[in-house]
């Protein structure tokens, strides 16, 4: 389906397609002259007009231009479709921040909520979440230029998730790379911890993601836990190590126990859902079982700070299926939990097979606030209170990704990564640096090659030119 709209002043597009794209998400949306156009949108000095079909509504320009076009675009739509946005007009990536911003300016909590009500059109409990957000991060953000974070990326998964457009190889068809990878990706990690111990930068938190760390064999994944822990945990005060062991069906008592021996404080058991027909048809070749077999597996090992990540949305779920996930995760009570809304991102399985061409039809926004609503609920139930989040394009019900810990079990990496105020070295095929001017309010990105030919060819060339552009900041 093509959304066809006319616009009389192109200069505006970019707001005007931002806010068809709430309305209208993985529609195509195109800009065509009036005899063509089913909307029209005319905008002049003064005057705000929008026509489709026989609705017509006309309101007069405000001084903050971009705002007032805005809601006036959205009211219309939402007088049209009959959908609910709570997040109304904004559509940045880290609402939290404007919360933040008006505090510092000397504005109550209650103003704030109203600024976000009459603004923004944003709903009060959306406001209320900014706040609680904001409070929560401001007290972990990084001040100090010299405190690091690292980011480790495994390249690799047992199988490609339905909804994934991360750079991930199933791990099955490159047998033959992994060890090559292995090899380069520990040159990577030992000249970086070089660099580090040259210029005395403080390691706060180490993040092993991926991909999948857990994909590779027990001893596979002991050499680099290994490498890691000499590198960056033996001699560093490192507040948190964190490794995701996101699919069930990769964890082993070996690869907890070397974890355990490596000084890992904080692993992630992620289900996604608890329902088995929605993991076999997202391409988990995992039960719901086994995720309760390795929580359990972890728990007895030692492991007090386990988060489980979740997603709203994923095709064939509705409110039904979130309460049993919920349900399943008061009995294992994790530490903490992220709650992810679907993103339907071009990249994916689920895009190009399922939406494209067989037409799949996603959950409706009506069972997507339900659904959040009870992921607030389970939160509430094992006691955690939301410490960071952030929001992505083309995500079903246009809501957030929303972080909740129990108290003192924040994610330092999740937190500075959001926040953008902590330099992140990232090592692995795909890994993207950050570094951070605080003084300047800037910051530099250096991304590591996504093939793994050109990775592990190239490796001695990317640790080179890493450390040159941290040379810019040390």
């Amino acid at each position: 389906m093509e959304i066809k709209v006319n616009l009389n002043n192109l200069k505006f597009r970019y707001e005007v397609y931002q806010l068809f794209n709430v309305y209208y998400p993985m529609k195509e949306i195109k800009f065509l002259e009036k005899e063509e156009a089913d909307y029209i949108f005319y905008i002049d000095e003064e005057i705000l007009r929008f026509e489709y079909k026989d609705y017509c509504k006309e309101e007069s320009l405000g001084e903050d231009i971009k705002n007032s076009l805005r809601r006036f675009l959205f009211l219309c739509l939402k007088d049209i479709t009959h959908d609910v946005y709570p997040w109304g007009i904004l559509i940045g990536i880290r609402p939290s921040k404007i919360a933040l911003k008006l505090i510092k300016e000397g504005n109550t909590e209650e103003e704030v909520i109203e600024i976000f009500r009459e603004r923004y059109l944003a709903h009060t409990d959306k406001a209320k979440l900014c706040i609680d957000v904001a409070k929560a991060e401001e007290k972990i953000v990084n001040r100090d230029k010299n405190n690091i974070a690292i980011y480790i990326g495994m390249a690799f998964c047992p199988t490609k998730c339905l909804y994934c457009s991360f750079t991930s190889n199933p791990i099955g068809v490159h047998k033959k790379m992994v060890m090559p990878y292995l090899e380069a990706l520990i040159k990577e990690i030992r000249g970086i911890s070089e660099y580090i111990k040259e210029k005395n930068l403080n390691i706060e938190s180490v993040y092993f993601g991926g991909g999948t760390p857990t994909a590779v064999n027990d001893k596979e994944f002991m050499m680099l836990m290994n490498e890691i822990y000499d590198n960056f945990i033996k001699y560093n005060n490192v507040e948190e190590f964190t490794v995701e062991c996101g699919r069930p069906d990769t964890l082993t008592y070996n690869k907890l126990q070397t974890m355990k021996d490596c000084k890992v404080n904080r692993i992630s058991i992620n289900p996604q859902t608890m329902n088995d027909k929605t993991l076999n048809l997202i391409g988990r070749t995992h039960s719901s079982e086994d995720i309760k077999e390795k929580f359990k597996m972890a728990r007895e090992l030692g492991f007090d700070d386990i988060n489980m990540d979740i997603i709203i949305g994923l095709p064939g779920e509705d409110h039904e299926d979130m309460i049993h996930t919920k349900n399943e995760l008061i009995k294992l009570k994790p530490d903490s939990i992220t709650v992810h809304g679907l993103a339907l991102k071009r990249g994916s399985r689920m895009y190009e097979e399922f939406i494209l061409k067989k037409g799949m039809q996603m959950t409706p926004q009506e069972e997507i606030i339900k659904m959040y609503e009870e992921s607030r609920n389970l939160a509430e139930s094992l006691g955690l209170l939301p410490y960071y989040m952030y929001r992505q394009k083309n995500m079903v019900g246009n809501l957030e990704n929303l972080g909740y810990a129990k108290e003192g079990k924040e994610c330092i990496y999740n937190i500075q990564m959001i926040e953008e105020r902590q330099t992140t070295i990232a090592l692995g095929a795909a890994a993207v640096s950050k570094v951070i001017f605080l003084e300047e309010d800037r910051l530099e990105r250096f991304p590591n090659l996504k093939d793994l030919h050109e990775y592990i060819s190239r490796i001695d060339e990317m640790i080179e030119r890493k450390k040159n552009l941290l040379d810019t900041l040390y």
